[in-house]
């Protein structure tokens, strides 16, 4: 098959970026507001007893959460390469901001005991199935509308929504703690951060529902090529490429959650700084990920993927032990630094493995084949990241112990990632015949006017 560039005019592809970022949005914002809310939920699941280990609870539910992304990831996959991305990533943002709204209505450990903390741990495993298939979905979607020479730069805005909800969610944090006395934040304030994504996830589904279906996919149903078992296919065509993909996606997964989610309560617990100066670091330092975003894009798009990867761990292996020592200083503008030195090799992973997600495996098995990948390395090295930080910590006595972790995990993604070829000049479809073009452009011919 020929290569084939999307031909999408620039006002389909602006709303179809708006779409993917906004449901991607609501997605993360629950699993940030979690995070940044982990000391204060200790309090309202768990019962009093020593600190450390009722926090390491509470980010063992967190991980309990990502057990079933690869189950979700799996289920929605194989939908995504069976009926398409539309209706998959409609489904996602439904489910997710479901369940992110039951989370602002459970009972506490004070009301129902040990009941509550089942409930909670239920909860985050739909929201972890639901997650499973949304940010491989997201990223897929709006990696077939692209411009071939730009993935990149178009996909960064995925990560850039990502940064911006877990910004958000410090915002809303701060700002209850700022206005609310502390028995009204252990009362009903937690609650508020939750019950907003109701609303915000609405949102997202319409511009979901109002966009039509990516060139790519439709290209493969006007040619009879659907895969009939996604999973099989996937299994036996693509076992070797995620193994690849997933080494370095590992890393992703752990720079990422260290920084936005673990980071803000080493400060605290570590650093011994406030709630207050922790959060407003995560704010400014999650603003400056989502700015560098587009330049980190450019960046892949201009030197390949391969140079990409070299360079992300590079950073990551450079930057993570002064990171972690500045920010257990106790100084704000140190701990600033250390937090903003961590964003830029979170960033740099992130921008370029939604690139890659998209780039490494065929139309066919793409959503199903990225969404086990990537959930796979986000389950082990993701969602374990707060709760194996605080192990470290606590087991070594060693406050520096989380980097060490970090370094090492990068040297793996580093093999993993230059085993991968290069991706950034190739077509993620074949040629797609008139009448679908055509059928393509009527469906987005709503969002476009």
């Amino acid at each position: 098959m020929k290569a084939y560039q999307p031909d999408v005019d620039p006002k389909t592809l602006r709303k179809v970026i708006v779409a993917a970022a906004v449901g991607n949005f609501v997605e993360w914002f629950d699993f940030a507001a979690y995070g940044f809310l982990a000391t204060l939920l200790t309090r309202q699941f768990f019962s009093n007893g020593d600190p450390a280990i009722a926090l390491m609870k509470t980010f063992a539910v967190f991980a309990v959460a990502f057990a079933f992304r690869p189950l979700g990831g799996i289920f929605f996959g194989v939908v995504g390469d069976r009926v398409g991305r539309k209706k998959t990533l409609a489904m996602t943002i439904l489910i997710m901001a479901g369940a992110t709204t039951v989370i602002g209505l459970l009972p506490t450990y004070a009301s129902v005991g040990m009941l509550a903390p089942l409930l909670l741990a239920i909860v985050r495993c739909v929201q972890g199935f639901s997650a499973g298939g949304e940010y491989a979905g997201a990223c897929a979607y709006l990696m077939e509308h692209a411009p071939k020479h730009q993935r990149a730069r178009y996909g960064s805005f995925i990560p850039v929504s990502t940064f911006l909800s877990f910004a958000s969610a410090a915002v809303v944090a701060s700002g209850l703690d700022a206005m609310l006395s502390a028995e009204a934040m252990s009362s009903w304030g937690w609650r508020v951060p939750f019950i907003a994504a109701a609303p915000i996830g609405l949102v997202g589904l319409y511009l979901r529902t109002r966009l039509g279906e990516t060139p790519a996919f439709a290209a493969v149903e006007h040619e009879h090529d659907v895969a009939h078992a996604p999973l099989r296919e996937t299994l036996k065509t693509q076992a070797s490429a995620i193994v690849r993909l997933g080494a370095f996606v590992s890393v992703t997964a752990l720079s990422f959650y260290t920084f936005t989610t673990y980071f803000a309560t080493y400060l605290q617990v570590v650093g011994h700084m406030s709630r207050a100066s922790a959060l407003l670091i995560t704010v400014i330092a999650l603003v400056f990920a989502a700015a560098i975003c587009p330049l980190a894009g450019l960046y892949s798009d201009a030197v390949g993927r391969r140079k990409t990867v070299f360079t992300v761990c590079a950073i990551l292996i450079a930057a993570v032990y002064p990171s972690f020592v500045l920010g257990g200083s106790g100084d704000f503008r140190s701990a600033l630094i250390g937090a903003c030195m961590l964003a830029v090799g979170a960033v740099l992973s992130g921008v370029v493995t939604a690139a890659l997600l998209s780039e490494v495996f065929p139309t066919r098995t793409r959503y199903t084949a990225s969404a086990i990948t990537y959930n796979l390395a986000y389950t082990i090295f993701g969602g374990t990241a707060p709760l194996v930080a605080t192990w470290l910590i606590e087991t070594t006595g060693n406050n520096i112990s989380p980097a060490f972790y970090l370094i090492a995990v990068s040297l793996l993604a580093l093999a993993g990632g230059m085993s991968l070829p290069e991706t950034s000049r190739i077509s993620l479809d074949g040629p797609l015949p008139e009448d679908v073009t055509e059928r393509v452009r009527d469906w987005q011919a709503p969002t476009a006017q």
